[in-house]
């Protein structure tokens, strides 16, 4: 089982009705994150048969090369590994992971080591990890192939500062973007720019080997530029973009000097620009995708099936201010059912919080917080707000869930939902009613997942 206080959420409802949506909630998103972890991902990509390797039909001939590493990082990295060396075993020389310091000790590996770093905001741990990748590659060859693992969490987890630029100025534009709701894509735009490793630049320090980069996204469309800050992808922003997304959030003048003056430098071309479509470095890149949201959603439906519901995937693509999408979510919820229409929606996506408080909470509990008010009263009915890597925010929830009756147990304790709102306290506000949803660390990443349900 994901959701570890499944049967405290179950419960939570005060009627026969209540509990029931309440539970098929909790099996599709138990369905849900199957289906996004990693180990299947790798099982159903990567194929071996001798000395050939198959990636989704695309074959490697392994006799060509000396020696086969394995590098990345990410929220999922570790979980990817596990199944890799199934497939591999022996064959892999050598490897090394940065995935977040609480899956430490959660994976047995024989030949990739795991380096523990932070996650969202990057430190020192992190650059210490990415400098043993670089080390362990030492002079690429073409008689090398290296896999990476990337996922999720990838830009945080593995950092990598200009020389220009110490690691404590990135973290603090990193939190100022956060804080302001910075789409991810504009977060990536920033940081590729202030990396020496990201916007394709791993793809330059690993040119001439071959490298198969097996990746799980967690940004919605999959760019593969997104995806951990592309690191062996071709940028096809510029520091004039980097630039505008500052000026966009007003942070011009908030954020370090130094920062300031290597994005102007580069606009004006006195620093080099992140290498572009059609650099040689990319040449020997090879990407797949192994795994995304959709996968998430197509699961929690087919489990809602088997119940036999009539479920919908609404969207993979869910993007914009949490507690704005949250409550459209929660509308289209409360008009489900009726012959013939469904009985009950998926959603997946990414949404942002605009911090406005001093409270605590995540995007899915913000959402969850927001939908309460419109299908408060409404009976038999339940919505899950989760994050697909378990962890919502600076929080240890993965977000929360609310039903029809959640109203007359807020209205007891004498909570003010609109006042928690107002102050981004949505943790703390499901902490009393007890429907923050437990998972603890998943091992993947896959953004969020929505699901509601009309018993």
């Amino acid at each position: 089982m994901y959701v570890k206080n499944a049967e405290g959420l179950i419960s939570n409802g005060t009627s026969a009705g209540e509990r029931l949506a309440r539970k098929l909630c909790v099996d599709a998103l138990e369905a849900a994150l199957s289906a996004a972890d990693p180990r299947n991902m790798i099982l159903n990509s990567v194929r071996l048969s001798r000395d050939e390797l198959s990636v989704n039909g695309s074959r490697f001939d392994l006799w060509k090369f000396k020696r086969i590493i394995v590098l990345g990082g990410g929220k999922a990295s570790a979980a990817l590994a596990v199944s890799l060396e199934s497939i591999l075993g022996k064959r892999i020389a050598g490897g090394l992971l940065n995935v977040p310091e609480k899956l430490l000790g959660e994976y047995r590996l024989r030949a990739v080591k795991l380096h523990g770093a932070t996650h969202p905001l990057p430190s020192e741990k992190g650059v210490r990890g990415v400098e043993r990748m670089l080390e362990l590659v030492a002079s690429p060859t073409v008689d090398t192939l290296v896999i990476c693992l990337i996922s999720g969490g990838g830009s945080a987890l593995m950092p990598s500062p200009r020389e220009e630029i110490s690691l404590t100025e990135k973290v603090r534009v990193t939190d100022l973007l956060l804080k302001a709701g910075a789409t991810i894509r504009e977060l990536n735009v920033v940081r590729k720019h202030l990396s020496g490793m990201k916007g394709g630049l791993l793809a330059k320090r690993l040119y001439p080997s071959t490298v198969i980069a097996l990746v799980v996204s967690d940004v919605i469309g999959d760019p593969l530029d997104s995806i951990a800050s592309g690191p062996l992808s071709p940028d096809p922003s510029t520091f004039r973009d980097a630039l505008n997304v500052l000026k966009k959030y007003g942070l011009e003048n908030k954020v370090p000097e130094g920062v300031l003056s290597i994005l102007r430098e580069g606009e004006a071309g006195k620093v080099p620009e992140t290498p572009k479509p059609g650099d040689i470095c990319f040449k020997r890149v090879h990407h797949f995708i192994i795994g995304n949201n959709r996968i998430a959603c197509l699961g929690a439906c087919e489990r809602l099936k088997s119940a036999r519901k009539n479920p919908m995937v609404l969207t993979s693509r869910l993007e914009g201010e949490a507690r704005l999408v949250g409550e459209v979510f929660a509308t289209i919820a409360g008009d489900s059912g009726g012959v013939g229409r469904p009985d009950s929606f998926v959603a997946g996506g990414e949404t942002t919080v605009t911090v406005r408080g001093s409270g605590m909470g995540g995007r899915n509990q913000e959402a969850a917080l927001a939908a309460l008010r419109k299908i408060g009263g409404t009976p038999k009915i339940a919505l899950a707000f989760a994050g697909s890597d378990g962890l919502d925010g600076p929080t240890d929830a993965a977000g929360a869930m609310v039903d029809g009756s959640t109203i007359d147990t807020v209205r007891s304790l004498g909570l003010d939902a609109v006042e928690y709102l107002a102050r981004n306290d949505s943790y703390n506000f499901f902490r009393q009613t007890g429907d923050l949803i437990r998972t603890g660390p998943t091992g993947t990443n896959v953004n969020d997942v929505w699901i509601s349900v009309k018993s």
